[in-house]
């Protein structure tokens, strides 16, 4: 039996109309989220003389996460920390630590993380990467948990907010952050292995 050709183009628009809707979820999920610098940190912990533990933030932090829904490991990290905006609650001591005999933030004033992979890892991410500091590159992981789910932004009609936390170990002397100029005895007071633990919130 011959079809009628209003019957044929009646199937093609159905057909048409089923692709759109099944890829409707592939266009949606991913999705691009800024780091809010202002309720963003990227804490570090060292010992000192290996009696006790010195906290420090950087609290100017700027980037973007790619988040693909459907797909994890096609998400995407780029993040850019200000080392001047170094704070452990001493001048003295942020000033000595921004200083050509660290940081050397005059020549070197920020530090990068980008990604090279995501995987999921139990109920969180673990995020290959390469973190760049004082010149220097090296690759890191971090653990990323506390992910939550994106909520509407209280202050801001329309847009969304998430948060995330991730840590990782590394080591200084790595990274170029002996302390330079100072005598032997000197730098092995501050602890070779820094954890970092990093507070994001995410808007899009």
């Amino acid at each position: 039996m011959k079809m009628l050709p209003y019957r044929r183009a009646a199937l093609a628009a159905a057909a048409l109309l089923s692709v759109c809707l099944a890829a409707a979820p592939a266009l949606h999920a991913q999705t691009e989220w800024k780091i809010d610098p202002m309720h963003s940190s990227v804490g570090f912990d060292v010992t000192h003389f290996g009696v006790t533990t010195i906290h420090g933030n950087f609290t100017k932090t700027e980037g973007t996460v790619v988040w693909n829904d459907a797909d994890i490991t096609k998400s995407t990290v780029q993040a850019t920390i200000d080392v001047n905006s170094l704070d452990t609650g001493v001048t003295a001591r942020d000033n000595h630590t921004k200083s050509d005999a660290f940081f050397d933030a005059a020549k070197f004033p920020s530090m990068t993380f980008t990604s090279t992979s995501v995987q999921k890892s139990g109920d969180g991410l673990k995020v290959d990467g390469n973190l760049t500091v004082k010149g220097v590159t090296k690759p890191v992981t971090l653990n990323v948990t506390n992910i939550s789910q994106p909520v509407p932004h209280p202050m801001h009609k329309g847009a969304m907010v998430r948060g995330l936390t991730a840590t990782t170990l590394i080591s200084r002397k790595n990274f170029g952050l002996a302390w330079s100029g100072a005598a032997a005895a000197v730098d092995p007071a501050i602890g070779d292995e820094v954890k970092i633990t990093i507070q994001l919130e995410l808007d899009k």
